[in-house]
């Protein structure tokens, strides 16, 4: 055939016409120009970005009739043949269809004849990892020292499948993906050397398509070019590429940050009827979505989006308005729901129901906020100490006296101080001040908060213990909980702080006897349904479940032996 396509009609002749490889190319002139290139190349990187085309161009920089130079002529015979690919001095190899050791070996015994008429015998070996480990032992030796007129020059996608042996014997240059910016600039190079019309709009999608790849890219268009005659319309692109316009993406991207269910599912459904494959369209929109979150993140991250000038205005206008945590939730949903849709046998179905989830599905709170929660809930139950915006707030006791019907459903710091403030009956005589049980509830909280302030565990520690008056200037504290909080408490500085702190909240000395929950009488004697709705009521139980978005499962009662 003598039709040439666009990959190999403009295969880069030169160093200087290889499209983002500049760190490689710039190396190897140097070292051209130095006289220090190496015996043994690698040349590794995804498909499409230029290896082969740059060994065959350092071929002719080491063979040419001027050379070696950096800018081979492409005029003299080495030049010419070497393009042409009937050098009898250049040997292009295929590793897969060439692995095995015996053609290694017959490869061995044919370097220690000099080139026919150029100056130097180059083998380049494609995909040089599928040679077989038996192949890559028997080129070992001749790899390390080769003789002077022989080059190696090897070309790989997976580095990490060839033996270190022989890794360590070649110079390595890594090869990266073209970004779409210099895809759309060679296409647009070439769409005016063949005289072809297409929009800057389609030149994007095609390099998306590409995946960083300019043979990739190259292909495409001339799927196009073919398709087209002399000019591309942008709908004509779309259908011949297989991918979604854009603006759908867009519409439904908006459809989900506005809760519209019913559009997204039109959408899906016009889609599907267009005959386009659900996997890929689930794909496009979890990498819109991460386009809206990182242009919402702020200025100067444009450039970590592969999109047009005029697209990238349009997506900032769109998310204006949206909280970023609305486009985080949407996008962190999208890609942990990626392998149900892949896996599903129907992928529409399984498509439709995601969105279905994520809609319904309201976004997780900020962490400052839970925090925030998490601490009032502290302050409120008494395990952290009152802060100068919080002191007249609620507090809740954590205990009730054995003399109270029912505790009190909230005591504050006045209430507190008003309490002592009150003359206390002497129910003993000569047995000092007596304490009554709610004067002990009322104080209990603020004694706790003083003491979280010291003691953290300590305090955490006295979560659900109640005090009881017993004769005099004697407390008792009933421990909630296992053995450890209780010998946490009985410790002898433990017990010190708390004495010296209800010393300091009543201005008189008490002694404190601390017992576990279950040593004495039972606090309670509601039936378990009581009990059960009681917890289901408490306060701290609603705030976790409307923090967390939680459910309570189920509900079980303690027997006294497994207090």
């Amino acid at each position: 055939m003598s039709y040439l396509v666009l990959a190999r009609k403009y295969r880069p002749r030169s160093f200087e016409e290889v499209v983002a490889q500049r760190h490689v190319t710039r190396t190897l002139s140097n070292a051209i120009s130095a006289g220090r290139v190496a015996h043994a190349i690698l040349f590794s990187g995804p498909r499409g970005t230029g290896k082969t085309t740059v060994a065959r161009i350092l071929a002719k920089a080491m063979n040419c009739a001027g050379g070696p130079t950096a800018h081979p002529c492409n005029t003299c015979r080495s030049c010419t043949e070497i393009a042409a690919g009937s050098a009898v001095d250049v040997f292009e190899i295929d590793g897969a269809s060439n692995n095995s050791v015996d053609q290694v070996r017959e490869l061995r015994d044919n370097v220690r004849y000099m080139p026919a008429h150029s100056r130097f015998k180059i083998y380049i070996i494609d995909e040089v990892h599928m040679l077989s480990i038996a192949a890559f032992n028997a080129l070992l030796k001749t790899l390390e020292e080769p003789p002077a007129h022989v080059m190696f020059l090897f070309a790989t996608t997976e580095p990490q499948k060839i033996p270190i042996t022989i890794l360590s014997r070649c110079q390595r240059y890594d090869f990266r993906r073209i970004g779409q910016k210099g895809l759309v600039e060679q296409m647009q190079h070439l769409c005016q050397a063949e005289s072809f019309r297409i929009s800057e709009k389609s030149l994007w999608r095609i390099a998306g398509e590409a995946g960083g790849s300019m043979r990739d890219a190259l292909s495409l268009l001339d799927q196009v070019m073919a398709c087209s005659g002399e000019a591309a319309a942008d709908d004509l692109v779309l259908d011949i590429l297989g991918v979604v316009d854009r603006k759908v993406l867009s519409d439904m991207a908006a459809a989900v940050l506005a809760g519209d269910l019913a559009a997204v599912l039109k959408c899906i459904d016009d889609i599907y009827g267009r005959g386009h494959e659900m996997l890929r369209l689930y794909t496009e929109l979890v990498t819109h979505f991460r386009n809206l979150m990182v242009v919402k993140m702020g200025a100067g991250l444009e450039k970590l989006v592969d999109m047009p000038a005029e697209e990238i205005e349009k997506i900032s206008r769109q998310v204006e308005a949206v909280p970023l945590s609305a486009i985080s939730h949407a996008f962190e949903y999208l890609l942990q729901a990626e392998a149900s849709v892949k896996l599903a046998l129907q992928p529409k179905l399984a498509l439709e129901m995601v969105f279905m989830r994520l809609v319904n599905t309201a976004p997780t709170l900020p962490i400052d906020v839970l925090i925030e929660k998490l601490d009032r809930l502290g302050r409120q139950i008494g395990m952290l100490p009152a802060t100068a915006d919080n002191r007249n707030a609620p507090v809740l006791p954590t205990g009730r006296s054995e003399s109270d019907g029912e505790a009190p459903s909230a005591v504050t710091a006045a209430d507190g101080a008003e309490a002592l403030a009150e003359p206390l009956p002497d129910s003993s005589a000569g047995a000092g001040p007596a304490y009554r049980g709610n004067d002990a509830a009322a104080c209990w909280p603020r004694v706790v908060g003083e003491v979280a302030a010291k003691s953290p565990a300590l305090a955490a520690s006295l979560a659900g213990s109640c005090v009881r008056v017993l004769s005099g200037e004697r407390l008792q504290l009933d421990v909630q909980g296992n053995g450890f909080q209780l010998n946490m408490v009985k410790r002898e500085k433990h017990l010190r702080l708390l004495e010296d702190t209800w010393r300091r909240v009543l201005g008189k000395p008490v002694k404190i006897v601390v017992r576990g929950a279950g040593e004495g009488k039972r606090r309670s004697s509601e039936s378990p349904a009581a009990l059960r709705e009681r917890a289901l009521r408490h306060p701290l139980v609603q705030d976790t479940l409307d923090i967390f978005k939680g459910r309570i499962v189920d509900v079980k009662i303690l027997s006294k032996e497994h207090k």
